[in-house]
């Protein structure tokens, strides 16, 4: 059985963490009076709700395969309600707890795209709510020096100070791109864009159970301008499955280097990431070189053995004005093995925008525009041209192939504070690298509630 990771609902709480602490190291010294520095919270409840339909009608598909995307007018909704407790152990340390209830899927199963087109879906979906615990974690931060720096009340967050220089480590169950690869404009499927390929880097194959989580841990290292990262995570059992493998017997180790600085006046980040799979994964070569002696149709799990797979990627982001912001990812891995936790891409390129309402007298509201191309390596293609099959994608052939283009808008409304409702609408040419089904259009949208 393969499953699709889930890529949506880890991202926000701790990546707003995390991102408020560099964006209070970067400030300057005495920009905030001790009057203004927030209470220390011994414990905190928050939580947030968040329903999203996704629908296509009818696109041009003159053959289908396992894991197609359904050529019919198709629809599917997600839900998911999650509750974030924290507690202060002692100075500096804190445990964090998220159980969540989940209910829906994603369209075609989350299957047929592999820039799929909804953070907040996942392949192990349910007509009937259940509970899981996405993250269960700790964090120690340790000052190292620096103005102390205000931290507000939020999602994963007690509210306190921070020295600008410190040296936080979060041990425990959570999500890699909860720490690594984030971005303030597209990272957050419950508050700006929802395609995979959009809010993560679509190369970044990182370690993840079926929901898009793993037991590891992290490190951070900040000072004035600059953060280095490093982290070591659990893979699954076998590709893409509910179960991980525990222990580090498959694991991954990613580092990020990150930069802040100003342009023109204007606040940026430049990010580095680098990471490593090592796991019992195929090559796409060996399987189908199996199935032509054979005469059988190939299948990447009868040639896997222990390898490694290495991978990079870029991440920019920059304030243009106060109102707008642009951000560029760019990410590359091995291209001949298989894809092992996110899915089928191979190199990637995303760019786009966010603009505030200020301009149109909405100023809570957002408005964002993204692409991005996926591709996929020749060994790849020439596998799924055989017929084989991955975790998202595989249409039983490939006569011809694409980069898979993607295009996003949507318009976020504020209602009232902590609700607000987005309409989504994605164009995709070449879903899934395959130029011979589509363009697909999929119109939704998205209800969020926090408090």
């Amino acid at each position: 059985m393969r499953l699709a990771c889930r890529t949506g609902r880890r991202l926000a709480p701790l990546a707003l963490a995390v991102a408020t602490a560099m964006a209070s190291a970067a400030a300057p010294a005495g920009a905030q009076t001790v009057a203004e520095t927030p209470p220390p919270e011994w414990y905190s409840l928050h939580g947030q709700v968040t329903n999203v339909l996704q629908f296509h009608p009818r696109f041009p598909a003159p053959f289908s395969g396992p894991n197609s995307l359904n050529p019919g007018n198709r629809g599917r909704e997600t839900t998911d309600a999650t509750l974030f407790a924290g507690l202060r152990l002692g100075d500096g340390l804190a445990f964090y707890a998220n159980p969540e209830i989940d209910q829906g899927f994603g369209l075609s199963d989350t299957l047929g795209l592999a820039g799929f087109s909804s953070g907040e879906a996942y392949k192990v979906g349910a007509i009937k709510p259940y509970l899981r615990l996405p993250r269960a974690f700790f964090r120690y931060t340790l000052g190292l020096g620096g103005e102390p720096q205000p931290v507000e009340a939020g999602a994963n967050q007690l509210a306190g100070t921070l020295a600008a220089d410190n040296l936080t480590v979060t041990l425990g169950k959570f999500s890699a791109v909860d720490i690594f690869d984030t971005n303030a404009y597209a990272h957050d499927p419950r508050a700006d864009f929802l395609n995979w390929s959009i809010i993560d880097s679509g190369a970044y194959d990182y370690a993840a159970d079926a929901w898009g989580f793993s037991y590891g841990g992290a490190v951070e290292w900040t000072r004035s301008w600059w953060t280095l990262r490093a982290g070591l995570f659990d893979l699954s059992r076998i590709p893409n499955s509910k179960e991980l493998q525990r222990g580090f017997q498959q694991f991954e180790v990613v580092t990020e280097a990150e930069a802040r600085h100003e342009l023109f006046g204007a606040p940026g980040k430049i990010k580095l990431l680098l990471f490593a799979n090592r796991g019992r994964m195929a090559d796409y070569s060996d399987a189908v070189h199996l199935a032509q002696a054979t005469g059988g149709t190939p299948d990447v799990a009868l040639v896997r053995r222990y390898r490694t797979r290495p991978g990079i990627a870029l991440n920019l982001e920059q304030q243009l004005a106060p109102d707008l912001g642009a951000f560029l990812r760019a990410s590359l891995n091995e291209g001949d093995k298989e894809a092992y936790e996110f899915t089928e891409i191979n190199r990637s390129v995303a760019t786009g925008i966010s603009v505030k309402g200020d301009r149109w007298g909405r100023p809570r509201d957002t408005l964002g525009l993204a692409g991005v191309l996926n591709d996929i390596s020749q060994q790849a293609r020439n596998y799924f041209a055989a017929g084989g099959l991955g975790v998202l994608i595989g249409d039983g052939q490939l006569p011809r192939a694409g980069f898979e283009k993607i295009l996003e808008f949507y318009y976020k409304l504020a209602i009232v504070d902590g609700l607000d409702f987005t309409v989504d609408y994605q164009h995709i040419e070449n879903p899934a690298y395959d130029a011979a089904r589509g363009p697909v259009d999929i119109i939704g949208y998205r209800v969020h509630l926090e408090f």
